[in-house]
């Protein structure tokens, strides 16, 4: 039971949790400012370091109709001046003092994340509100970094992995702002400017949209105290956020075929997946899919143990890498089961593949397999809790996504109560047509039977 009561931080609104044993029985601060701010703190004082993570509300999945990509050229930019400090002046107040501060952009939220030793915390904290509430977006900054952003793209499109994987997205996804890589495309990159940054920046980054984590050592009345001042004059325009009207899937499972001249031909196949559903302390419906998922992507494709891994590359010999992922998502999701083969394997691995991914299906898994999947994921899990900045990011990450502090202890449990019979069910539920994503020299590719060759 996770006990909570009230403490007096003046007039911040707080709320002390006690904290599960995967964050070592650290207690956890969170607070809301009274500009909108939500504040989560953590006291680690096992070295002299403090991570914080600044969460915005944003990411790809904003990106606004014809401005994809936008999220990420805005990370690429944020840090490049404020209307007090150039590009220069930033970089020297951070290597200075040997601290580390960067933006980056992800499918469902924008993040600065900064690190420093203690002293130093608050004039880079400080920093960090000048970059968020008043960067400037110089010309030159823009269209540099958005020449960057546009060599990128082209270059992916010489990774046989990222063309299947952009290819599988957008079969996925159809018009979602999921179907596209973060990047944007050439079409969309090419049309954005400083214009279109600062209207996106005045859209979604304000106060009452802003999540901000910290963990190391400091107290937490101290860390809220300082965000406070850092933040606290920030005020949220009196507009609500705009609503995001993303469209609604059809699940439409269609192999899709890229014929590439490579060394091999990449194989994967795609399902449309749950997202992480909103969970609360007082209303919990999240379903246990999210826990079975995870679980059944470690089974099968979390390193060198792994079914895939052992049966496909160990025992066949048919992979040069092959894996599963599920990754975390706000709306609906995907779990990806791939493989790079030799070409002239194509045929016999992408049906040892679908035929892994079935087995889930077929059969329960047996006790000793499940109980394994389930240690190393736990195991994991609580590995990628040690340091203040996965700290930070977790909390942070859980809050922005709309669930609570809480759910860090109950998608253990979730994990810990799936039972054979559950982990079939929940396959049955989700693989039971693929959606096939294929790219690979043309000879390769020949002898697959499809109805067409796109």
């Amino acid at each position: 039971m996770v006990a909570t009561r009230t403490v007096n931080l003046g007039r911040n609104r707080s709320l002390e949790r006690g904290v599960t044993q995967a964050l070592q029985d650290r207690k956890i601060y969170q607070t809301i400012l009274d500009n909108g701010i939500t504040v989560i703190a953590v006291e680690n004082p096992a070295a002299d370091i403090i991570s914080a993570r600044i969460f915005v509300r944003a990411g790809s999945r904003w990106d606004p109709p014809g401005q994809s990509g936008i999220a990420n050229l805005m990370s690429a930019v944020l840090t490049k001046g404020t209307t007090q400090f150039s590009s220069l002046d930033i970089a020297n107040q951070v290597e200075s003092v040997g601290a580390s501060l960067g933006a980056d952009a992800a499918a469902d939220y924008f993040l600065l994340s900064l690190k420093t030793v203690s002293a130093d915390f608050a004039n880079i904290l400080a920093l960090a509100a000048k970059l968020l509430q008043s960067p400037t977006f110089p010309e030159e900054e823009v269209k540099l970094e958005q020449r960057l952003v546009l060599q990128a793209i082209r270059s992916q499109q010489e990774q046989p992995f990222t063309v299947a994987f952009d290819q599988l997205r957008q079969s996925i996804y159809q018009d979602h702002a999921y179907a596209l890589s973060g990047l944007g495309t050439e079409e969309t990159v090419s049309r954005l400017n400083r214009t279109a940054l600062q209207i996106y920046h005045q859209t979604y980054f304000r106060p009452d949209n802003i999540v901000i984590s910290l963990a190391g050592r400091i107290a937490p009345e101290t860390a809220i105290s300082l965000v406070e001042k850092a933040f606290g004059d920030w005020r949220a325009t009196p507009e609500p956020l705009p609503a995001v009207i993303l469209p609604s899937i059809t699940p439409q499972p269609a192999q899709h075929i890229t014929c590439q001249e490579t060394q091999q031909s990449i194989l994967m196949l795609g399902y449309l997946a749950p997202p992480v559903q909103r969970w609360t302390a007082d209303s919990h419906d999240l379903t246990t899919d999210y826990a079975v998922l995870k679980l059944l992507s470690t089974y099968l494709g979390n390193g060198l143990s792994s079914r895939l891994f052992v049966e496909l590359r160990e025992k066949r010999g048919l992979a040069y890498e092959v894996s599963a992922f599920y990754p975390t998502r706000l709306d609906y999701s995907h779990f990806v089961a791939y493989m790079g083969t030799a070409p002239e394997n194509t045929a016999i691995a992408l049906d040892g593949l679908q035929t892994e991914v079935e087995r889930l299906c077929a059969a329960p898994l047996p006790d000793e397999e499940l109980i394994a999947a389930k240690n190393k994921l736990l195991g994991q899990y609580a590995l990628g809790k040690q340091t203040n900045s996965q700290i930070a990011q977790v909390l942070g990450w859980y809050e922005t996504l709309g669930l609570t502090v809480d759910f860090d202890l109950q998608f253990q449990q979730d994990v810990a109560a799936v039972t054979p019979e559950l982990a079939q069910q929940t396959a049955c539920k989700y693989f039971s047509k693929p959606y096939q994503s294929i790219v690979g020299p043309q000879a390769a590719v020949d002898l697959l039977a499809v109805p067409a060759v796109l």
